[in-house]
């Protein structure tokens, strides 16, 4: 894979002036697997390649501007709630420990205030409904600690919406997850539909009055796995105002890869591993699995050829970047780790996108669509107070 000099050139310096905002990092959920929160160990001051996708250094180099730090938590945790609150401590306590280069962030006006101040905002969102264990009073206080979107569910179903990779319940939404949408409007919380199932997305759609975002997710007409967006759904964008952010993860976006996948996570359960560990323990099973069976490698191009996909459907308005790191065991050929932003973008000069679209593809796309939830909210609070309805007063 290479790039001419000359659109690696270009490539950095659009980024120098719209930089990227990346919709999903994992780096606070490696820190509590690695090192249990001890921030000193896996100091992202410095290079942290041996073991993160992710640092300080890196991030410059890749051209980041914004990042929604993910305060995930595993779904079969019982403690979810507690687990959230420690993930959302890391993510305070990295901008504390790291105040030249993050500025924390809660509005569009944020992101563009660190943006002069040449610091990286940082934003974050939860993954996965679990995470507010049927309690809009629970949604309400992480917005209040500065949760700005929420992936309505993870890899398993919640008691009111349906996720991509379980069986179907609920057939989308019920009417308690039609309220969480409706008050994360109210909230200014955006809309995640990466990882729901696509009757979940389309009931989402039809409930809200906000902009959505696919925080990292790609096109599934381009790679047929459930984690996808089909193309009614991509279709619907313009009219929502919302944003799908393409991601990186080769088993999310190179057919082959779909289907390597799948017997890699068989071989992780034979070991009594969950297939997204990405624990030391977790690693040696895979790259053990790899020496025996060779992965196939995603490229840049592969990447790529699902943002043209989207753009043709959606619209260069309704697109950005989600690259998933430090949340896969995996990347792309020349998208190793934060640093490799770059390339994409000059993969995509080469396929002649202007630099106009690119900037709203790297930047204007997602502070846009933050102001437009704001101002939602803003008109929402004024009519309608805090939803005191529970799960089992609309869903029995």
């Amino acid at each position: 894979m290479t790039f001419s000099p000359d659109s690696l050139d270009e490539a950095r310096a659009l980024l120098q002036e719209f930089p990227v905002v990346d919709g999903h990092n994992d780096l606070p959920w490696a820190l509590r697997e690695q090192v249990a929160y001890d921030l000193g160990a896996r100091d992202i001051a410095g290079d942290q390649g041996a073991h993160l996708h992710t640092d300080l250094p890196r991030l410059r180099e890749g051209g980041v501007g914004a990042q929604y730090w993910s305060v995930y938590v595993r779904s079969d945790l019982p403690d979810a709630v507690p687990a959230t609150l420690e993930q959302i401590d890391c993510v305070t306590r990295l901008i504390e420990r790291h105040p030249a280069e993050l500025a924390p962030a809660l509005t569009a006006a944020d992101m563009e205030a660190a943006r002069a101040s040449g610091r990286i905002a940082s934003l974050m969102g939860a993954e996965g409904g679990h995470s507010i264990a049927n309690s809009l009073g629970t949604l309400r206080g992480l917005y209040a600690l500065g949760v700005r979107y929420m992936t309505l569910t993870h890899n398993d179903n919640v008691d009111w919406a349906d996720s991509a990779t379980d069986e179907p319940k609920a057939g989308g939404l019920t009417a308690f997850g039609r309220e969480v949408v409706r008050e994360m409007n109210r909230l200014g919380m955006l809309v995640d539909l990466s990882h729901v199932a696509a009757t979940t997305m389309r009931d989402a759609l039809d409930a809200t009055s906000a902009p959505v975002i696919f925080s990292h997710s790609s096109s599934r007409a381009v790679c047929d796995h459930p984690r996808n967006i089909p193309d009614d759904v991509l279709e619907r964008l313009p009219a929502n105002g919302g944003m799908a952010m393409v991601t990186f993860v080769p088993k999310f976006v190179l057919q082959a890869a779909v289907d390597w996948t799948a017997a890699a996570d068989d071989n992780m359960r034979a070991h009594g591993l969950h297939h997204l560990d990405t624990s030391e323990a977790g690693m040696k099973v895979h790259r053990e699995f790899e020496e025996r069976h060779p992965r196939p490698v995603a490229t840049v191009s592969t990447v790529a050829d699902h943002l043209d996909h989207m753009r043709e459907v959606a619209g260069i308005d309704h697109l950005g970047i989600g690259g998933d790191y430090d949340g896969t065991a995996f990347t792309p050929d020349g998208l190793n780790d934060v640093s490799g932003y770059p390339n994409l973008i000059a993969e995509l000069l080469e396929r002649g996108w202007s630099k106009p679209d690119l900037a709203k593809l790297t930047w204007q796309n997602a502070v846009r669509v933050l102001g437009a939830a704001e101002d939602v909210a803003r008109e929402e609070r004024a009519v309608r107070p805090a939803s005191h309805a529970t799960i089992e007063s609309l869903d029995g």
